[in-house]
């Protein structure tokens, strides 16, 4: 078929129009497409091309095309043309040339980058036309920038010695673009152009060639690029130096002895930052070899005398072996006749076990009590039977034979035997194998639907068993259990941190008609906005699982939890062992901190030690504290201040200040010292402390006057001014009085409990119907701030038990029973003067 000549041009244009359109999308010059025949002069050329370029948070980029001559340009991103609509188009006149020229700019968001999934990046490109044909520009590749919070790998500590080299590995968090590392030294930048002796490599590690005593420091990897800026931990490098001999000094003149000596000193140079001491001598002495030091034989009589001391000796050693072998005889039969005494007496022993011995915290004691020998219920909570009263022996089962009607005795069989079958039992469970042996956190004791109580002194921990929780007809072995936490691996993911102590009830698997209450303190501050808590608890098979987000309860779910600004008390009808744990949401999450600061109680040498410890503001850790600084010797000296740590990432740093350099030095060689902010955020480690020590210019200086600083970087902080006397002074002493050891950790039937029995059924027969007047178990609950939890006291089968249940958690053993009785009087029943609490009927 013939073809009009005059044709083939516009023809083949539009074919080379239509493979542009579909060319190559990874091609990134800029690239012309001439339609033959035309003017290659007129082809659109860039003025201003779309660059790379980095979303920063939520921000839209701007892209901008500019060409001349141009009668069109249009993006393409990713393959697809840029809607019309979505350009911003200003055409003008090039100055030089008078040609036309268009100036295009697109918006592009984060959402639409974020659409493009898998290995292929987000690009764009300009498409410019005249009529002599196409011109492409070069792509542009939008990103979305960020910075991880992590650091790949943080530099360590390090004590090196003099001239040796160090090395600070530093691998920045993973980011877009890739972050810039820089290093700090005590706060002030390391500049290698300045300092030839350092030097950072291309994979960011910090290189000392020689160490110099300068080079002690805190150093401080930093991170950045143009959406963020993260510190490493600070490392703490301290230089040492080793001790040398100065040479020996000349020999002495020869003594009366016939030697004579030689000394040198360790001063050359002399240890400094913890460097070795030399080894070897500093005194040499040999015997002289002068004419004047002549040795005469010894003669008879010296022979003789040197007899008669040997033999005196043999004597003496005789005697000794005879009184050792005698006293040892004597003690023997003494310790026999002291386990026969024990004997005798062990069968007046209750079953009471008191905190083990500080020497063996494994040992579960005994102490004899010989006032008692029974326990006796007596009263008319439970109907009569005809016929004398039954005894009933206590097994040591888990569960235990039902106990009768009326009045019962019940006796205990051998207490020492009984609390190491309990222990024996407790250690073949493979679910608690972890559970301490000795008493001092642990608690438990034999309850039967009377219900009771277990509480762990001093801890804030208590488990309420309310009346009719345990099935009428049964008897069980009930334990409360505070863990360490470097004794129990709870997995943490994320942001989530630990909150509470972890603590265990047990046995898991018993049956129970109502739930009980488990009281345990948090260190978190309760924000919905901040944070996300969860109650964590440890299935059977040793996993950990989520059984109840807060703010999300149920009516019908087995957990229940009434949070408070330090304490949160948790319903369950499952034993088990539980964790509070909080996920932050934002910066503003906050845990609290308790700030104390220790000293020695007595100080016998010229250093002095102050240790700060930053706990969990929790009553169970501030008592293992006290225990441990009890072992030590140690003295509280300033008064408790709380710090609110908070979800920065940023170290929580320590300082002294104003130390009297004419009384005291410090032996910091640092300005401050780091705890780093995972050590603190997980939870999980106990007693972090750091210590400054002091060193006395004289013996004779007793009074210490100095200021010590906590905060974290970019956050909160305390200030403790120190003004004492370190030989006498105890004023905080009373700040730290634990309330006694001699408590009772369990407690049986109503005397577990503020709110009489009898009191307690008619508040219940009275307030759980409902009542029109609104003078029932919900106007209780609003006098009493519980309002908030009115769907899951409804989902019981009595709201009213619920209700004075979680008084009795939180009202443990200094309820005001008075109020309580005004709050059930101004209700407005016909028979309130019913609930009216006497002294007769508490």
């Amino acid at each position: 078929m013939a073809v009009w000549p005059g044709l083939w041009p516009a023809l083949l244009g539009i074919v080379l129009a239509a493979w542009l359109r579909g060319s190559d999308a990874q091609q990134s010059a800029t690239v012309a497409n001439p339609v033959p025949g035309a003017n290659p002069d007129l082809l659109p050329h860039f003025l201003v091309e779309p660059e790379d370029v980095y979303i920063v948070k939520n921000k839209p980029v701007l892209l901008v095309c500019k060409a001349v001559p141009a009668t069109q340009i249009f993006f393409k991103c990713n393959g697809e043309w840029v809607r019309q609509v979505d350009h911003v188009i200003e055409r003008s006149t090039d100055g030089s040339s008078g040609l036309p020229a268009m100036e295009v700019r697109i918006n592009v968001s984060r959402q639409q980058v974020e659409k493009v999934f898998g290995l292929e990046e987000y690009w764009c490109q300009c498409v410019a036309w005249s009529s002599s044909g196409t011109t492409k520009s070069q792509k542009a590749y939008i990103r979305i920038a960020y910075l991880r919070k992590n650091f790949e790998q943080e530099p360590l500590a390090k004590e090196v010695s003099l001239e040796q080299g160090i090395v600070l590995p530093c691998r920045p968090p993973e980011g877009i673009p890739p972050a810039e590392v820089e290093w700090l030294r005590n706060e002030d930048l390391v500049d290698p152009s300045l300092d030839p002796n350092v030097y950072i490599t291309r994979e960011h590690s910090l290189v000392v060639r020689q160490a110099r005593l300068a080079d002690t420091a805190n150093y401080t990897c930093v991170a950045k690029n143009i959406v963020a800026r993260r510190r490493s931990a600070s490392a703490a490098v301290i230089v040492y130096v080793d001790g040398s001999w100065s040479p020996w000094s000349k020999w002495s003149a020869c003594g009366l002895d016939c030697t004579h000596w030689r000394s040198r000193e360790c001063s050359d140079p002399a240890p400094r930052n913890g460097g070795e001491e030399c080894r070897g001598t500093d005194l040499d002495t040999r015997n002289c070899t002068s004419d004047l030091c002549v040795h005469t034989a010894s003669g008879p009589e010296d022979v003789a005398l040197y007899v008669g001391l040997i033999a005196v000796a043999v004597c003496l050693v005789l005697l000794l072996l005879v009184l050792i072998l005698v006293y040892c005889r004597k003690k023997e039969g003494l310790d026999s006749d002291v386990a026969d005494s024990s004997i005798l007496t062990s069968g007046f022993q209750p079953v009471s076990i008191k905190p083990s011995k500080a020497d063996n915290p494994h040992l579960l004691t005994i102490q004899p009590d010989l006032s008692t020998t029974t326990t006796t219920y007596q009263g008319s909570l439970c109907p009569r039977q005809d016929g004398p009263s039954p005894k009933f022996q206590l097994t040591n089962g888990h569960l235990l034979s039902p106990l009768g009607s009326g009045r019962h005795t019940l006796h205990h069989s051998s207490p020492t035997s009984e609390a190491e079958d309990f222990v024996s039992r407790l250690s073949t469970q493979n679910y608690f194998r972890s559970l301490p042996r000795g008493t001092s956190n642990m608690a438990y004791g034999t309850f039967n639907f009377l219900g009771g109580r277990l509480m762990i002194p001093n801890t804030g921990i208590s488990l309420l068993i309310p009346p009719d929780a345990i099935p009428r007809g049964k008897i069980y072995e009930i334990y409360l259990t505070l863990h360490k936490p470097e004794d129990v691996r709870l997995p943490l993911a994320g942001c989530q941190t630990l909150l509470s102590p972890i603590v265990s009830c047990g046995p898991p698997g018993v049956l129970l008609t109502r739930p009980v209450i488990l009281a345990m303190d948090h260190c978190g501050e309760p924000n919905p906005e901040s944070w996300s808590l969860c109650l964590k608890k440890q299935s059977c098979e040793g996993s950990w699982e989520d059984v109840l987000h807060l703010g999300e309860e149920a009516p019908s779910h087995l957990y229940y939890c009434q949070l408070e600004a330090s304490a949160c008390y948790i319903f369950t009808e499952q034993l088990g062992r539980f964790a509070l744990v909080g996920e932050a949401l934002s910066v503003a999450a906050a845990k609290r901190l308790k700030l104390l600061l220790f000293a020695p109680v007595a100080c016998t040498s010229l250093e002095y030690n102050i240790r700060v410890y930053c706990l969990h503001d929790t009553h169970d850790a501030l008592k293992e504290v006290v225990q441990l600084e009890k072992q030590l010797g140690g003295q509280l000296i300033q008064e408790p201040r709380v710090l609110h740590f908070k979800d920065s990432y940023h170290n929580l740093r320590l300082s002294i200040h104003d130390v009297p350099s004419s009384l005291w030095k410090s032996k910091l060689l640092v300005s401050y010292q780091e705890i780093p902010f995972y050590h603190i955020w997980n939870g999980t480690q106990q007693y972090l402390h750091c210590t400054f020590t002091l060193e006395r210019v004289s013996s004779s200086t007793s009074d210490l006057a100095c200021k010590v600083w906590v905060w974290q970087v970019e956050g909160d902080g305390q200030s403790f001014n120190i003004n004492f006397n370190i030989t006498k002074d105890t004023r905080f002493a009373e700040l730290l009085a634990l309330e006694s050891e001699g408590g009772v950790p369990a407690l049986v039937g109503p005397s577990a409990f503020k709110i009489p029995f009898l009191i307690r059924q008619k508040i219940i027969t009275s307030l759980d119907p409902p009542c029109s007047r609104g003078a029932d178990w919900r106007t209780l609950a609003q006098k009493l701030h519980l309002d908030s939890h009115l769907s899951f006291f409804a989902s019981k089968p009595s709201p009213t038990a619920m209700i004075l249940n979680l008084w009795e958690a939180r009202h443990f053993p200094n309820g005001n029973l008075s109020q309580l009785a005004a709050a059930v009087a101004g209700l407005g029943q016909p028979d309130a003067g019913l609930f009216t609490v006497s002294e007769a009927e508490c």
